[in-house]
């Protein structure tokens, strides 16, 4: 059975999470990703619990599947033709050096271009090279800062706080699968390749400000950026009886109106606070407040037993830890595991996408450093004694295979 991406060769020169998810998830979706790292490896080897192997962290290990390892010391002239050898033979390239270092290392679109014309060249950082942030480093923390997502926590912690997910490098990532899949599909239609630029901190100013550009959606503004319910301090968790938690949403009017009656409290339906949604937003905290007192005065399942074949949104609040034993992504076969040759039996998450003919798989289980290094150079024609004078002039890193 074919894959989406059948055909298509990415060649990655990215490290830590943003361009390492991103172009998991093109191989996901059946590209040949062969990811390029300097002799050190991928900064992320080295991070989270290890079993065997000092390079096969599991933070590693989470962005990284169906790929091939080459290690190429990308500074030395030999490394940086070998990278280019490479470059000759894909579709797709992906990196998230800042434009100054791509430029020095001989990398740069135009140095690229000169050996394969038509390909899609994306090139993923912190900032746009168009403003004067372009040459800034960035990480998700400040990406995070500068983007008002930070800023957004200070609603109801008190003072601006970082998100405990690395929100900027994954929803980057994303962006970087929908552009390079767009210029693809034009690549496809007209034959041409070209430059892409997906930066993370315009990627995440779109992302928050969908919702929270607000009232400055016109101009002059009707009212100030930020979506007041989303702002609102008690928009939580509701704490039921026997102290669990439930996330219920009685939102549209219809909701809450099943609600108001399901909870015995129908006259709320009709109290003029909450009379219909536009009224209870401009109530938000009362809203929120009441529904959290009702939900205070029953136990967990008793509100699971009344609000589960109801129309009114309605979830328990998982820990990380419940969600490897969660029902429904057990029974949907979201986990799954594989044996890896050195590290034992591993736990991934399954693609997120479901193809009825063409489906996303897990195909090759995270590469050691350098593990496809000779191969993958043999596929383009190096010989041994160009590879073993790479390997002695440490040019090149490679393990058995």
């Amino acid at each position: 059975m074919t894959t989406p991406l059948d055909g298509i060769r990415v060649v990655e020169m990215t490290s830590v999470v943003l361009g390492p998810y991103a172009c998991q998830m093109l191989g996901d979706l059946g590209a040949d990703v062969i990811k390029i790292e300097p002799p050190a490896g991928d900064t992320n080897r080295n991070l989270g619990p290890r079993r065997n192997s000092q390079d096969m962290g599991s933070l590693f290990l989470t962005c990284n599947r169906n790929k091939r390892s080459v290690a190429l010391d990308l500074k030395s002239d030999r490394g940086r033709k070998a990278a280019l050898d490479i470059i000759k033979t894909a579709d797709v390239v992906v990196h998230n050096f800042r434009p100054q270092a791509m430029l020095r290392l001989g990398l740069d679109y135009e140095a690229v271009r000169q050996v394969n014309s038509n390909v899609v060249y994306c090139a993923t950082y912190g900032y746009s090279k168009k403003g004067p942030y372009g040459d800034k480093g960035a990480l998700d923390d400040s990406i995070q800062a500068a983007s008002g997502v930070a800023v957004l926590q200070s609603m109801v912690e008190g003072e601006p706080r970082y998100l405990p997910t690395i929100i900027a490098d994954k929803t980057t990532g994303q962006i970087v699968v929908q552009a390079v899949l767009a210029a693809l599909f034009h690549r496809e239609r007209t034959g041409e390749g070209q430059s892409v630029e997906v930066p993370m901190f315009e990627s995440m100013v779109s992302f928050v400000m969908t919702e929270h550009l607000w009232g400055k959606t016109f101009d002059p503004p009707l009212g100030e950026a930020g979506y007041v319910r989303l702002m609102a301090s008690h928009r939580r968790p509701y704490k039921t009886r026997d102290e669990k938690y439930l996330a219920v949403l009685p939102y549209w009017d219809n909701h809450w109106r099943n609600f108001c009656e399901i909870a015995g409290r129908p006259e709320l339906a009709e109290d003029k606070r909450f009379i219909d949604m536009a009224t209870r937003l401009k109530n938000i905290n009362e809203s929120y407040q009441v529904t959290g007192e009702i939900i205070a005065s029953k136990d967990r399942d008793e509100w699971l037993a009344l609000l589960g074949d109801t129309n009114v949104p309605m979830m328990v609040v998982n820990s990380l830890d419940e969600l490897i034993d969660d029902p429904h992504l057990v029974e949907s076969g979201f986990w799954q595991t594989y044996e890896h040759p050195s590290e034992g039996t591993l736990r991934f998450s399954s693609p997120p996408f479901n193809f009825e003919r063409t489906p996303a798989t897990i195909r090759a289980l995270p590469p050691h450093l350098g593990e496809h290094s000779e191969s993958v150079l043999r596929e383009i024609g190096y010989d041994d004694s160009t590879l073993n004078a790479m390997l002695a002039a440490g040019e090149l890193v490679a393990v058995s295979e």
